[in-house]
């Protein structure tokens, strides 16, 4: 569009890529987003020092801070998103609920006022009834929402709620409303004019959810037909029509079995996830919401707007899956490439090779966008994409995200927003691969160890090996098996027999230690592999079907002695509280010479703007307490130690 840009930068974001896109670019202050990005003066001095005339937010921090466009507006600064007085009525939950009902929208039911502390808060819940939905009323993204099944949790989440929610929006008032059970999570997008025009995108589908917070989206729905889409679009306009809403927004609904939907929210901002939208009607919302803050009419109508494939985004997320389906990693990303070799596929992010992952801010890294000429050709790209991604230095969701894709109630469309809870109720676990995918991770092992083994005994500056091998005999320890695999060289390829039973053959071409990626053929049968380490002492980390695997491969007669060799003793570490993430204490509630019990509250760890309770593990009195409010720990860092 021809429109310069000046982006703003906290200390933490000083080397991001928006900072080196930008035509200019004003340093905020510390990484705390109190003192930066949530600073509105600090950014109304940035626009005023540039000669900036507009103002984009993004998806998070003052995006939906009525008080920031109000100031915008008071100083003649565009702001391209909707007006104050619209923010402020529908980005409060409460008032937002009952501008929806004014406007004939299905609601929730609820309490239609504020919560003044926990007591009252169990009081209205018992009113409406268990289970029931405690959420902020200025929260969006999964931020202070906690479902409450009873008295205790009512008091628990009250506390929780309110802390994050002034963490997070610098607004703690709370709503309480009923939890429909196992509902699809629907929304639908809207862009509205300065004129009156307003059309609705159709919708997404956004039921993917950990701790209220979307990881997978998708466009369209497959379980609405065109009569409840229609419905469903109309309801949206009619809750803008009503507040005369102008910009790009969603209408967030629930959704139960029987198609039955209800107003949940509307988001005043553009969506984290707007790409999928972007991708099956051809519009750009980015665009279209400059051009409405520049006084443009919509250059499109309702009859414009078509629904064309389907689109799947997969947030990628700097997370641990194996702990509590998403616990924050911190690291630098030493080594950082998008999957853009597979076609039909976007990548939205706003790292590079070299970014430094902090906790101050939301765990993502990218959001992986791919598109097909219907459901199960968008689905079969995100599992290729995903397998190409290469991330090293922090942990992350790629295995999780895989897995549903793979899921066969993924694949058929039976989604709700307990889905990962139902699927993976005993917590996420790696894959557990199958004797013929076992078989092949195998024969990929032996034939990366030999190509390493191979280039070893090649010296440099002789064409010739100086010793010569066509032969290996050895041990593979995975999982806990010992497997014996025989190997050798044949005109050009590598021969693996596994067990004394299965034989693969594989290109010795095929065979690359330096790209992370891989592609193999394993009898003309297609692999794709990322070896992500390896050691000396036969130790091999192996990316397979989106899972990492940890080998140990040594020559068979080594492995016969290791039963020679000394066990290594374990630590006892009963008595030792640590901090299963990254992440900054914000309080501690217990002091040295304490006596606790099990599953007793120690302290809080604010991470990625999320409040995380650590409990007691075993009851016992406390001896060293390492940390204080206020202490930045690290994952794993002692926090607590028991007599």
């Amino acid at each position: 569009m021809n429109i310069k840009t000046v982006a703003v930068y906290s200390e933490a974001d000083a080397y991001s890529p928006h900072v080196k896109l930008a035509d200019e670019s004003v340093f905020l202050g510390p990484s705390v987003a109190s003192d930066s990005y949530l600073n509105i003066k600090k950014i109304i001095d940035a626009i005023k020092f540039t000669g900036a005339e507009a103002v984009h937010p993004g998806y998070g921090f003052l995006s939906e801070n009525a008080s920031f466009v109000s100031q915008l507006e008071n100083e003649r600064i565009i702001f391209i998103g909707p007006s104050a007085k619209v923010i402020n009525k529908l980005g409060d939950k409460l008032a937002s609920k009952r501008l929806a009902q004014n406007a004939g929208v299905n609601v929730i039911p609820g309490f239609d006022g504020e919560i003044r502390d926990a007591k009252h808060c169990v009081e209205i819940a018992r009113q409406i009834g268990y289970p029931v939905m405690i959420k902020a009323s200025a929260g969006g993204g999964g931020k202070g929402m906690r479902i409450a099944r009873n008295d205790d949790d009512a008091r628990n989440g009250f506390q929780m709620s309110t802390e994050e929610a002034a963490s997070s929006f610098g607004d703690n008032r709370i709503l309480l409303e009923k939890l429909i059970e196992s509902p699809r999570h629907i929304e639908i997008q809207v862009l509205g004019d300065n004129y009156g025009n307003i059309i609705y995108l159709n919708e997404r589908e956004c039921s993917i959810q950990r701790r209220n917070q979307k990881i997978i989206e998708e466009a369209p729905s497959m379980f609405l037909d065109n009569g409840i889409r229609r419905a469903m679009g109309e309801q949206a306009v009619k809750l803008c029509t009503e507040i005369g809403y102008c910009s790009a927004g969603t209408v967030e609904f629930l959704v139960d079995k029987n198609r039955d939907f209800y107003f949940l929210e509307m988001n005043t901002r553009l969506q984290v996830e707007h790409p999928v939208t972007e991708a099956i009607t051809g519009v750009d919302i980015v665009q279209q919401m400059i051009q409405i803050a520049q006084g443009l009419p919509l250059d499109l109508t309702q009859e414009d707007v078509k629904i064309n494939g389907h689109a799947i985004e997969c947030r990628i997320y700097a997370e641990d899956p194996y702990k509590n389906l998403g616990s924050p990693s911190i690291g630098k990303l030493f080594k950082y490439r998008e999957p853009n070799r597979v076609q039909g596929i976007r990548c939205d992010s706003g790292v590079e090779e070299g970014s430094e992952i902090t906790f101050y801010y939301d765990s993502m890294i990218c959001k992986l966008i791919c598109f097909g000429k219907n459901r199960q050709e968008a689905i079969k790209k995100s599992i290729e994409a995903l397998d190409y991604y290469v991330i090293r230095g922090v942990t992350h969701n790629i295995p999780l995200l895989r897995s549903i894709l793979c899921h066969q109630r993924f694949a058929i469309g039976n989604l709700n927003t307990n889905f990962l809870s139902e699927i993976y109720s005993n917590g996420f676990e790696r894959h557990k691969l199958n004797l013929q995918e076992k078989n092949k991770l195998l024969a990929i092992a032996s034939a990366l160890y030999v190509r390493n083994d191979s280039r070893n005994r090649h010296f440099l500056n002789n064409p010739k090996p100086h010793i010569h091998k066509n032969k290996w005999n050895v041990a593979i320890k995975l999982n806990n098996d010992t497997h014996t695999v025989h190997i050798h060289k044949q005109s050009g390829f590598v021969v693996i027999k596994i067990n004394d039973s299965k034989q693969y053959k594989i290109n010795e071409m095929d065979i690359n230690l330096a790209e992370p990626v891989t592609e193999i053929k394993l009898n003309e049968e297609e692999a794709v592999v990322q070896l992500i380490s390896r050691n000396p002492s036969g130790d091999y980390k192996i990316s397979y079907l989106g899972t990492v695997y940890n080998l140990n491969i040594i020559p068979k007669k080594a492995a016969d002695l290791l039963h020679l060799m000394p066990q290594e003793l374990q630590a006892d570490i009963s008595k030792t509280i640590k901090s299963p993430m990254p992440g900054l204490i914000k309080s501690l509630s217990c002091k040295e010479g304490d006596c606790i019990t099990e599953g007793q509250e120690l302290c809080t760890i604010e991470a990625m703007k999320m409040q995380n309770s650590i409990m007691a593990i075993t009851s016992g009195k406390i001896k060293t307490i390492y940390i204080r409010e206020g202490s930045v720990v690290s994952d794993n860092d002692i926090l607590i130690d028991l007599e």
